[in-house]
Parts: structure tokens; C-alpha cells; sequence
């Protein structure tokens, strides 16, 4: 065979300097009035808001990016409810987090990371400054949660195992011999997290530990994974929990029971028993009910709307709350009263708070949450409550990242905070609205969204990028996007759209794409570009298109249906369906999920979605993006695209972001800004003159 010739690889650096927002540094005359990548060392984010029982005072977490390290740091700030006043709590060396107030709220828990000291399990009492560690733990803790009388913190955290041994080396190895390192022998169904690697040995499982200190003592047991939310019942003698404890349940994703757990014997009593996954169960104030979150899974489908049951404590007496509610909900907590429980959920690619009463009515409570996402503007948010009813929760829009915002009960909502006032209350930014689109398949509403450049003119004609959401069951909203904000500053009009398969507008809307994905999400986001192109101010030459993960398989499916793009980059895509299933960290549920049989068993159903069916079409100079340690869209289906478009000889360049996971893509600033723009500089090379 004659030796194949060098791959094309480009890498963020080097394509990075080709970009229009790159260039050689020079004294400034004035501030710089557009966002550019170096911008994103000095943006925070709020997360994680945990309310006093009080209601007087906030914990939050907040994010800022350390410019020296390239990296998100954390720390835990209070503010006060009624004036917003900020004081840091833990601030300084290493990520600080998980802030859970004591019932009294007098002292706060939180976990500490240190690049020294591994993770520590800290109480502050906040009137006094006080602070005592009360365990430093192996791995770091999860789920912390307080038992009533305030006197036990439990926990969740990793327990080691041995792993699978299969044979060993030779006997007697010379001294100070240098011998290969031992075999690695795996027998786990689920061996590899994106974002993780390979998974450590071992399984979660639950500790508790006194509020004054002391050693943690582990209650569960056995090769399963215990899991929270936890929730102490009243007398705080039991623990609730979800888990999969039956035989063969890493072969089933989507399974969980509710558990009970008495903290004197451990012994366990499950309380649930339908297919499908219980989780997330809250005790009520007066003891005798248990809220919780799951759905019927008998069929299988690619989504299915989450809903609030409550039962009794002993776990009779199931009963759906939000049965008439068509979207997910998440995050039970319960009213003090014990008439009610708060709940979040998605509408139309905006999160809500609402109080679901007993009888099942719904009463928004506050709206506008956002999530602590930076670069695209996916729908989020986090809240808790407190005793009076007073709502702390994560509020941003999109021109801010996620604040701190209260809401009391009866009042409007309050920012508290404003994080990135500073830096970008001296930016013009791309503006963003509402975009009307009806789909050309079936004439159904497509939630969308157009942002336009800093100093707009509707005079003259804009490069449009179409940007895709990923998942695919997702969504986008009105939310901050430091990658569309970029482009918008590059002078482009940028459309992201909400296509059919998308969460927040009811499930069968989402599960139009069950089975069938891609499908006619392709018509809703050509009719998103459509839309924009009939407002007059879009040079339809000069259409360019991206995405990443469910967006990359999109953006690679949508070049081989159409030549209308000038360029395009797929980002972390799907490109064949069966390797995709084969390699991926999520392969038992692809498969069982999303196709419903084995890539062996219907090769040609798992062809006919593949992006790569259709590169023999595909004409469009086509940039690919991936994280070289993706384990959720491994790095070989970026590959063999590119690959593919150089065998064709399509224009094609290969990025991969080092130390990168799936989800890890944007999270260090400077490999954020770069890949942001790598895309730019490629949509550079292939613009035509504005007509």
C-alpha cells in the first residue's frame, strides 16, 4: 500500500491568528468597545443560590475566571436579601462549594477542594466567622444535606473498589528492573465519563458525619450506586435516597427506586416499584408524605416529561401532581406549610418557578431563570425557598450572565447582584429578540432567536451564522452567549433556533425526532435562515452555519442536504451512527433509547441518520471541531468526517482542542475565545462580497 499522506491538522493557535479578531497588540486610544475572547477572563457567573430559612440571607457560588491558570475558580459569597449587600465566605485557594444552611440557619456546610488538601467537609457558624473542618474525605462529597435536629450532615460520595483482575505478571522481577505497567482488565458496563476518563473503581454510596466533627461512617453497602438528592424523614431516623438495586442494572440507564434507609441498622425498604426512574424524594414538613420526580418508561421513547408524584411515607398511596402539565419539572421542595411543593420547569426555553398545591394547580411563582452557562445560551437556572415563601434563584438575560435575584412572596422579582456590571456595562453588545418562524414542513411555531451586530444598521446586508443547540433533547433560550456575542461582534446576524425534538414545548414536540433524527428539525432551521433573510438585512451569499454535538450532527446533516451555506463548522458531531453507538460513554442508552435495536440489527436504520450517508453530497468548505478527550462524541467520528472530505476533496480543516472533553469544550477562557475564533477565521476564508 503506498503511504497515506499527512493529515491536515490545525491547531487553535495557528487558526486563531488568521482570525478578524486577532492581531498584533497595540496602545489603545480608547476602551474597546466590543466583546472580544480576552473578555472572557472577566466574566463571573452565580450558581447554586441556597436561602436562608429566614429568608434574610443568600449563599451562593460564584465562578470567576483566574487569567494565570486559565480556568473557572469558585468561592461562596452571602448577600443579603433586602439589600444586597456582598461579603465573600470562602474565597481564596481552591474551589469552594455546595453552601447548605442548617435548620436554624445559624451555621453553613460546604465543601472545600484544594490542589493540597483534596476535599474537606466544612461548617461556618456566619455570626461569628467561626469555622471548624469536621472531615477530610478521600474523594470529594456530594448531596450534603442536614438532618432536622441539626446535629448529623449526610453525604454521598465514591467508595473504591478492587476492579476486575484477570491473571498477573511473571513471579520474580530483578531488582530495580523497569517492567511494563500491569494489565488493565475491565468488566464494567459503564467504564468512561466524558470529563472523567476512565472511571475510577468503585460506587457511590452514603456516609454521614456529625456537625461537630468526627470520623464519616458509610450506611450503604454493595455494587450498586446510591444516589441523591437524600432527604431525612422528620424524626431523623431514616434517609431517603434513589438507587437501581436490581440485578443487572447498569444495563438499564433510565431505572431508579425511591429507598429507605435507617440510619441504626441500615437496612433498606424500597417504596417504589413502577418502570421507569424515581428520584429526587423530598419529606414533607409534618413527616407523613414524600414528594418525588420520575415517569413511566414501558416505551421506551427518546424523551419522556418528567412529573411530581407525592406519596406516603411508607410509600402508598402514589399519586401524579402535574399529570396535566405537558412539560418536565425538576427540584421538589416542599412549602412550609406543607400544602404545596415549588418545582421548576422549562417553558419555551425559559425556566420557571411555580407552587403545584395538592390538588394539582399550578401557580407560577417567578420567571426568567437562567443557568450558569457561558458560551451558548442553553435554558437553566437553580432556586431554593424559604420558610415564608421568599424565592432566591439565578436570574440573567442575554445580555448578563447568571445574578443573584429574591423574590417575596406577592412582590416582584429583585436582582441582588450584578457580577459582570464592570466589564460589560461598557460593551456594545449584539442585540438579541424574539424571531418569529413557522416551519415549511408543517406550518408548526418554531421558538427562535436573531441577534444582531453592535451598531446594527437595517440599511445594510449581513453574513448570517446559524448556530444549533445540542442534545438533542434541549434547548435554548433567551439566555447570555459569549459564542454568539462573539460573532455578533465579528459583524454577523446570528439565528438559533429551537427545532422540533426540542424540550420546553411539550412532549410530543420533542418526540418528534424519536426514531427519526435528524429529520424535519432540517426544515425548521432552514426556515429559521428563511425568516431571518425576509426581514431585508441578511446577504443570502453569505450564509454560514455551526453547531456542536447533536448541533455538529445538524450542521454535518444539513451540508449534505443543501449547498445554500457558504461554509460551515461542525462542532464535537455524530457522523456514524454505529460507531457513535459502539464508542461513545452513553452507548446503553443510545442504542436501547434512541434506535431500539442494535447497530447489527438494522444497520441500514442506523445508516439512513448518519451525517456521513450523505458526504458524497456535500460540496460546502466544512471546518470540524472536537475535544481531543471527547468521550460523549468521540474524537474518531470527527475524524473520519474530516477524512471523508478530504477523500472527496472538499475544503476541510481539522481542530482539536487539547485536554478538551465533550463538555469541556468552552470551559477553559482561552480555549473558549480561540475555537470562537477558529470559526470566525474559517467563514473568513469562504465570504463573498456583499451584494
Amino acid at each position: 500500500m503506498r503511504r497515506p499522506t499527512k493529515l491536515l491538522l490545525v491547531s487553535l493557535l495557528a487558526l486563531a491568528a488568521a482570525s478578524p479578531m486577532a492581531g498584533v497588540a497595540a496602545v489603545r486610544e480608547a476602551p474597546q468597545a466590543l466583546l472580544t475572547g480576552r473578555d472572557l477572563f472577566g466574566l463571573e457567573v452565580a450558581s447554586d443560590p441556597q436561602i436562608r430559612p429566614d429568608g434574610d440571607l443568600i449563599a451562593y457560588v460564584r465562578a470567576s475566571n483566574d487569567i494565570m491558570v486559565d480556568r473557572a475558580v469558585r468561592s461562596i459569597w452571602l448577600v443579603d436579601a433586602r439589600t444586597g449587600a456582598q461579603t465573600p465566605l470562602v474565597a481564596g485557594q481552591g474551589s469552594a462549594m455546595s453552601p447548605r444552611w442548617s435548620p436554624d440557619g445559624q451555621r453553613l456546610a460546604y465543601v472545600l477542594v484544594t490542589p493540597d488538601a483534596g476535599a474537606q467537609l466544612y461548617v461556618q457558624w456566619v455570626a461569628t466567622g467561626r469555622t471548624a473542618r469536621l472531615a477530610t474525605l478521600a474523594e470529594a462529597p456530594g448531596d450534603l444535606t442536614w438532618s432536622p435536629d441539626g446535629k448529623t450532615i449526610a453525604f454521598t460520595m465514591l467508595t473504591p473498589d478492587d476492579g476486575a483482575k484477570l491473571g498477573s505478571a511473571p513471579e520474580g522481577k530483578p531488582e530495580n528492573a523497569k517492567w511494563a505497567p500491569p494489565l488493565t482488565v475491565e468488566t464494567r458496563v459503564t467504564f468512561r465519563g466524558d470529563g472523567e476518563g476512565t472511571l475510577k473503581a468503585g460506587f457511590s454510596k452514603i456516609f454521614t458525619v456529625s456537625a461537630e466533627g468526627g470520623a464519616p461512617r458509610q450506611l450503604t453497602f454493595g455494587r450498586f450506586d446510591d444516589r441523591g438528592p437524600l432527604s431525612f424523614t422528620k424524626d431523623g431516623r431514616y434517609l431517603l435516597f434513589s438507587a437501581n438495586r436490581a440485578e443487572g442494572w447498569e444495563r438499564n440507564p433510565a431505572e431508579a427506586e425511591i429507598w429507605r434507609l435507617n440510619l441504626a441498622d441500615g437496612a433498606l425498604k424500597v417504596l417504589t416499584s413502577r418502570v421507569g426512574p424515581d428520584a429526587n424524594p423530598v419529606v414533607s414538613p409534618d413527616g407523613r408524605q414524600v414528594a418525588y420526580v420520575g415517569y413511566d418508561d414501558a416505551r421506551r421513547r427518546g424523551y419522556e416529561n418528567t412529573r411530581l408524584y407525592v406519596m406516603d411515607i411508607d410509600g402508598g398511596g402514589a399519586r401524579v401532581l402535574t399529570g396535566d402539565l405537558d412539560r418536565s419539572i425538576d427540584n421538589p421542595v416542599w412549602s412550609a406549610d406543607g400544602r404545596g411543593v415549588y418545582v421548576s420547569y422549562d417553558e419555551n426555553g425559559s425556566v420557571r418557578v411555580a407552587r403545584v398545591d395538592l390538588s394539582g394547580k399550578i401557580e407560577t411563582v417567578v420567571t426568567g431563570l437562567t443557568g450558569a452557562g457561558l458560551d451558548r445560551p442553553y435554558s437553566g437556572g437553580a432556586f431554593s425557598v424559604a420558610r415564608d415563601g421568599t424565592v432566591a434563584f439565578t436570574q440573567g438575560s442575554t445580555s448578563r450572565p447568571s445574578d443573584i435575584a429574591v423574590a417575596r412572596k406577592g412582590g416582584e422579582a429583585r436582582r441582588l447582584s450584578a457580577l459582570n456590571a464592570d466589564l460589560l456595562g461598557s460593551k456594545t453588545l449584539g442585540k438579541v429578540e424574539p424571531l418569529p418562524v413557522k416551519s415549511s414542513f408543517d406550518g408548526k411555531d418554531i421558538g427562535a432567536w436573531i441577534v444582531t451586530p453592535p451598531n446594527f444598521n437595517p440599511a445594510k446586508k449581513y453574513p448570517l451564522i446559524l448556530e444549533i443547540h445540542g442534545g438533542p433533547f434541549s434547548a435554548y433560550g433567551p439566555s447570555f452567549s459569549t459564542d454568539n456575542q462573539l460573532y455578533a461582534a465579528a459583524g454577523y446576524i446570528v439565528v438559533y433556533a429551537n427545532p422540533r425534538g426540542s424540550t420546553s414545548y411539550g412532549e410530543a414536540f420533542a418526540n418528534e425526532i424519536d426514531r427519526n433524527y435528524p429529520s424535519h428539525d432540517y426544515d425548521d432551521l432552514m426556515s429559521a435562515v428563511d425568516a431571518a433573510i425576509a426581514k431585508g438585512f441578511v446577504d443570502s451569499n453569505r450564509l454560514y452555519v455551526t453547531g456542536g454535538s447533536g448541533g455538529g450532527a445538524l450542521t454535518a446533516w444539513i451540508v449534505g442536504k443543501t449547498n445554500r451555506f457558504a461554509a460551515a463548522a461542525t462542532q464535537k458531531p455524530v457522523i456514524n451512527w454505529s460507531s457513535q453507538v459502539l464508542t461513545t460513554d452513553a452507548y446503553s442508552f443510545m442504542a436501547a433509547y434512541w434506535f431500539g435495536k442494535m447497530p447489527w440489527e438494522d444497520p441500514q436504520g442506523y445508516w439512513a441518520r448518519s451525517p456521513l450517508s450523505l458526504v458524497g453530497n456535500v460540496k460546502t468548505p466544512t471546518l470540524v471541531v472536537v475535544g481531543d478527550q471527547d468521550l460523549r462524541t468521540p474524537v474518531a467520528e470527527s475524524e473520519q468526517y474530516y477524512q471523508a472530505l478530504q477523500l472527496r476533496g472538499v475544503p476541510t480543516a481539522l481542530v482539536k482542542v487539547p485536554g478538551a472533553s465533550h463538555g469541556g469544550l468552552a470551559v477553559r477562557p482561552s480555549q473558549s475565545a480561540a475555537k470562537a475564533s477558529a470559526i470566525l477565521a474559517w467563514f473568513e476564508k469562504f465570504q463573498s462580497p456583499p451584494k
